[in-house]
């Protein structure tokens, strides 16, 4: 059965918005006066959301957030995965989450999803009409499911994807939070000393006729530099933020970018670690579901967000089409772990290439998660360290002075 979206006015004239199911619109509004209620406005869900992200276009697309965020979705997916495990058929299970939702929005995709059900259509099919709630993997590895009909073993292996991916990214933005705060309390500071602090005690050394020590003389034209020109040195970071942005949209310049990202000591590491990570938990996933090889590492290879690695998996891609195995094909990329080609030479003897995948994953996560702390760990008393040295030179440069003086007074 259908599923609708209404607009009506009770008898206070207040407006009531909702989700209701029904042969027709027709049948929608006498269900609706058949409540007392005054319809205003009567849509099917899937042809209404649909309308709803392309009709603000451009601005709804950039400024609107999806209806489900990444941990959002990972939630979403895990109470419909033992749903369906549990043997509720889909329509009842995607019911159940619509009764459940809270939020508006969600309800609403939800209930298009249960309408393209209703209708014949495959839940795979359904979650494509909606690109910016659901990724192509997503889509993916639901179709694959369906397909081998283990729909429900396939969403759980899918929430453990989301919720795996998402404790790393928590982890790593946990590493490096703090040195951020720090980082910048300390150029605030640094800065409101300069501009401020250090003018004001040489404007009591100005009538003096004597000659400032270097360190005060060297600080008093820093603080200059930072009063006189600190807008123009602001506008030119901007604008070469901009201009930077602007070029790494073209693709050539964003794959010469990431590979020199890659070639960074520390961050370059953790970069390359975290991506490839990222690709085998995918294609272990993909493939762990029935997806064919070529499939499962075209749509792991759009996963990268380091585009120099991924036109590595794109030429791994193209080696495996052509007949070479995958772990050969890994192990010509060198911008990929060793240890990602061993498991898959070890997973593709055994025949547990999604096992053994999997594994390489785990330990690559593991991996960034141990050299991300190690980081962080170095980097916060490193920061203090620093930033105490420049504070001490400021505090040198006004001090200076004033020994000075007392020296000559005596």
């Amino acid at each position: 059965m259908p599923a609708y979206s209404f607009e009506a006015l009770d008898a206070q004239g207040e407006t009531r918005k909702g989700v209701m199911e029904a042969d027709t619109a027709k049948a929608v509004r006498t269900l609706l006066r058949g409540q007392a209620l005054v319809p205003l406005q009567v849509v099917p869900v899937s042809a209404g959301v649909a309308a709803n992200e392309q009709s603000f276009g451009w601005s709804q697309r950039t400024f609107s957030r999806p209806v489900f965020s990444a941990t959002g979705l990972a939630i979403w997916t895990r109470q419909l995965a033992g749903l369906v495990t549990s043997g509720l058929p889909l329509e009842r299970a995607l019911t159940a989450l619509t009764d459940e939702s809270e939020n508006e929005r969600e309800k609403h995709v939800v209930a298009a999803l249960r309408a393209e059900v209703n209708a014949g259509s495959p839940f795979a099919k359904a979650l494509a009409r909606f690109p910016r709630e659901f990724p192509e993997i997503y889509t993916a590895v639901v179709g694959a499911g369906e397909q081998s009909g283990n729909l429900g073993l396939v969403l759980e292996r899918l929430a453990d994807d989301l919720e795996e991916r998402q404790a790393l990214k928590a982890k790593l933005l946990g590493a490096a939070l703090y040195p951020a705060i720090v980082t910048v309390v300390a150029i605030a500071i640094v800065l409101f000393l300069v501009a401020y602090v250090v003018p004001q005690v040489a404007n009591v050394f100005a009538g003096t006729k004597r000659a400032l020590p270097f360190l005060t003389v060297a600080m008093l034209a820093f603080s200059g530099l930072v009063r006189n020109w600190g807008w123009l040195v602001a506008l030119i970071l901007a604008a070469g933020t901009v201009v930077l942005r602007f070029s790494l949209r073209n693709e050539a310049t964003r794959e010469a970018f990431d590979a020199g990202w890659l070639k960074l000591p520390l961050v370059g590491r953790l970069s390359r670690g975290y991506n490839a990570a990222r690709f085998a938990s995918t294609l272990a996933m993909l493939s762990g579901a029935g997806v064919p090889i070529l499939k499962s590492l075209q749509a792991a290879a759009e996963t990268l967000s380091n585009r120099a690695m991924r036109a590595d998996a794109m030429d791994a891609l193209v080696l495996v089409r052509e007949g070479a195995p995958l772990a050969s094909a890994m192990a010509q990329k060198k911008r990929f772990p060793g240890l990602l080609s061993m498991f898959a030479r070890m997973g593709e003897q055994t025949g547990q290439l999604p096992a053994m995948l999997q594994r390489a994953a785990n330990q690559l996560s593991a991996e960034v998660q141990r050299r991300a702390m190690q980081l962080a760990t170095i980097l916060e008393p490193l920061l203090i360290v620093g930033m105490g040295f420049v504070v001490m030179l400021i505090v040198l440069a006004v001090l200076l002075p004033i020994i000075q003086l007392n020296q000559f007074i005596k």
